[in-house]
């Protein structure tokens, strides 16, 4: 298993898949050939369907020239591999092709190029199921943390610490900024709104409302290209932060504390993508807000003290009851019902922590049974519920959208 790194990257909303991933594969392309008079890149399934929506083109113009290079939309065509294909293709002054390559954005920017090509560092973790790996914890008495720390060094303690400093930064600025999302949906900002009404809330609701600010500004930054931190994903970004925010400022948890939490949800999102998938495209939102929902709740039990027991019981409830969540953007959007689905999944996953918590760990379903039962709903899931725009809300509303 990858390090926890692969689960916290750095980069341009407002898709992991659709700009951090393109973004990436250009950057690559470039290196190979950059004396190309020009270039073509087709982009194939959801890449095309939604791309425009997701600022691809914008993701990979920012790297390719924009005046020589031609972008191509084929919706139409779905490679075997995945669905969100990619060819580049550098051109001669003649117009012929002198290079190719045909790679894959796979989910949380992470590039493929076929079967078993996966972009990947060496595996730093020697188990990929949570039961393995609570086995090991078990057994050598470690917390999920430490277990991070023991495979990781002690290097990811500054690495998370940038991750958390963007994270920070990304509620602050959604706080500040009251502008008009861009896209055709015209939708205005609401994060800032939330969190002055909320002010004026007793406090077991102010808590409440707050966290909805959070993960609202967070998701607004998101949707208009802002610098995120993908976890797992730039849809589902807005959850992680906005729980850790909200426990650092209401219960004053260290900063030390807020990294250690966000090492076991990094651990545990690392499970999910190494054995189903985190990405819209392929498994729905489910992989992705569900995803987010479960780091958010295994980081909040941790933090108030929960058991390895409790610590899985709560990362099962948050992908159980998000089992099935489909990924039907308005426009290709990664606005409604993506920004919306934020604060309520960082709300669900303090809910099914304080479940937990109130348990004793045990239950009948195991975390790595859910992921598993998750990766099959997924493969379920018709098209045109995955990040296509062209079932559910995208369909209902569309034109209502833009008329």
């Amino acid at each position: 298993m990858d390090s926890i790194k692969e689960i916290y990257k750095i980069g341009m909303g407002p898709s992991s898949s659709h700009t951090i991933g393109p973004n990436n594969a250009a950057k690559k392309f470039k290196e190979k050939n950059p004396d190309a008079a020009s270039y073509r890149v087709t982009l194939y399934g959801s890449l095309a369907a939604t791309g425009k929506g997701h600022m691809t083109d914008l993701a990979i113009l920012n790297v390719l020239d924009k005046d020589k290079t031609e972008i191509v939309w084929r919706p139409d065509i779905v490679k075997e591999f995945h669905t969100n294909g990619m060819l580049f293709e550098a051109l001669d002054s003649d117009s012929k092709v002198t290079d190719s390559w045909t790679v894959y954005s796979i989910g949380g920017g992470t590039l493929s190029t076929g079967e078993n090509n996966t972009e990947k560092n060496e595996d730093i973790y020697e188990r990929n199921s949570l039961n393995e790996i609570q086995e090991i914890i078990e057994k050598e008495g470690y917390s999920f943390w430490e277990y991070v720390e023991a495979h990781e060094g002690k290097e990811i303690w500054d690495y998370l610490a940038e991750v958390w400093a963007v994270m920070q930064k990304s509620i602050h600025d959604g706080l500040e900024n009251d502008n008009r999302l861009p896209g055709c949906l015209r939708l205005r900002s609401k994060a800032k709104q939330y969190f002055i009404k909320a002010e004026g809330y007793k406090d077991n609701l102010k808590s409440r409302a707050l966290v909805c600010s959070y993960a609202l500004a967070v998701a607004e930054m998101n949707s208009r290209g802002g610098t995120m931190v993908t976890a797992p994903t730039c849809g589902s970004c807005g959850v992680v932060p906005a729980v850790l925010y909200h426990l650092k400022t209401a219960h004053k948890f260290s900063e030390s504390d807020i990294l250690k939490a966000l090492a076991t949800a990094g651990l545990f999102g690392n499970v999910i993508r190494t054995n189903a998938s985190i990405s819209g495209a392929e498994v729905g939102c489910q992989g992705e807000v569900g995803s987010a929902c479960v780091m958010a709740a295994v980081a909040a039990t941790q933090l108030f003290g929960g058991s390895p027991q409790q610590i899985e019981y709560s990362a099962e409830m948050a992908m159980e009851h998000n089992l099935g969540l489909t990924c039907d953007p308005i426009c290709g959007l990664v606005q409604i019902p993506c920004i919306e689905r934020n604060p309520i999944a960082a709300l669900r996953a303090l809910d099914v922590s304080l479940y937990a918590l109130l348990s004793d760990g045990k239950h009948l379903i195991s975390f790595d049974k859910v992921i598993d039962t998750m990766k099959r709903t997924g493969k379920d899931i018709p098209s045109l519920y995955k990040e296509t725009a062209s079932g559910g809300l995208a369909v209902l509303e569309y034109e209502k959208a833009v008329h």
